[in-house]
């Protein structure tokens, strides 16, 4: 696989254009809706990547009581086979495959997408949910910064590789994960990695700005396709996971490490709450190509999901066409709608 390719992307450059407010667009409003509300999911086959703790446990687990086939996709397969048995005792009967993707390489991602394609004729439903977050500075397998190269870079190349299979579903959907903090991103194509100047928070924030940006340009290009898929938008607000303790303890940080645990309990929302935003996204037939999902209660970190607004930035189509070339350049994936 051609990870590093000179060739040159080309790509038609468009208008910027201003998305809509949410008033503005179609008025609607669910926040009353809850995991009872989602359908029979039977014979749908649903990937949720990051499945073995927090928001991608919870995920699957409500993909599986309600008669999805699940395909738990994780790094470390130990983890994910506890995570595989925990749902199994709890709600029994379930569908459940249990897979290695380690969104950090390349040659996993090929693989694991290869093997779901050979095994599995349509996907019904990819939540790009896994992520690191403000982790001191690493490398991924094949040279990128890691929060950029597993956050943006690792999903841009798995929907790539499984978009054959998501157009051969009916109205299949792709719903990627960003964060509040998405609004605090900036994209510096000079030093996207920030190999330069390298800041934990910034290099977060930026790889959920860029998270965004893939949706709506992802949306779009589906759009002129006149394809029938989603590709959504979700924060989960401020849910209690381990995502949030991960940074501290690779520095050793044990104070930071105790103050984001007593945070999580006193200020946090359940994983299982936190989830709702990327299982509306996933299954409600409200939503639209291009939606934005976040709980809608306090400053937007607990509540019910709603529709929501990202940052002016996360809608430039600009940012968000160069974003898309260097990808396909970094991750040397022609990236075919």
């Amino acid at each position: 696989m051609e990870k590093f390719s000179s060739k040159e992307k080309k790509f038609t450059a468009t208008a910027p254009t201003k998305r809509p407010k949410v008033q503005d667009r179609q008025s609607f409003s669910m926040t009353d809706w809850t995991a009872d509300d989602i359908p029979d999911l039977k014979e749908a086959k649903v990937i949720v990547t990051g499945a073995n703790s927090g928001i991608g446990f919870e995920a699957s687990k409500i993909f599986a009581e309600n008669n999805a086939e699940v395909v738990m996709a994780c790094r470390s397969i130990e983890r994910g086979r506890k995570a595989k048995e925990k749902i199994e005792e709890e709600i029994g009967g379930s569908s459940i495959e249990l897979r290695e993707l380690d969104l950090a390489s390349l040659d996993s991602i090929e693989s694991f997408a290869e093997e779901f394609k050979a095994n599995h004729e349509k996907l019904d439903m990819l939540c790009n949910n896994a992520g690191v977050m403000a982790i001191p500075e690493e490398e991924t397998e094949d040279g990128f910064g890691k929060q950029f190269g597993v956050n943006h870079l690792g999903h841009f190349a798995l929907t790539a590789k499984l978009f054959p299979a998501l157009k051969k579903a009916d109205k299949a959907t792709v719903v990627t994960q960003s964060s509040g903090l998405h609004k605090q991103g900036k994209i510096n194509f000079e030093d996207l990695m920030h190999k330069e100047n390298y800041h934990a928070q910034q290099a977060y924030a930026d790889s959920k700005l860029a998270n965004l940006l893939f949706a709506y340009e992802l949306d779009r290009k589906i759009r002129r396709e006149n394809l029938d898929i989603r590709s959504v938008g979700c924060h989960p607000g401020y849910a209690a996971t381990n995502l949030q303790t991960r940074g501290a303890e690779k520095t050793g940080n044990k104070l930071k490490k105790y103050t984001m645990k007593a945070m999580n309990k006193l200020m946090a929302q359940s994983a299982r709450k936190g989830a709702l935003p990327m299982l509306y996204g996933s299954t409600s037939p409200e939503v639209e190509g291009g939606d934005y999902i976040g709980p809608g209660g306090l400053m937007n970190m607990r509540g019910l999901p709603e529709k929501q607004e990202s940052s002016e930035a996360s809608y430039s189509t600009e940012k968000a066409e160069e974003l898309w070339a260097v990808s396909e350049e970094l991750t040397g994936i022609d990236f075919q709608i």
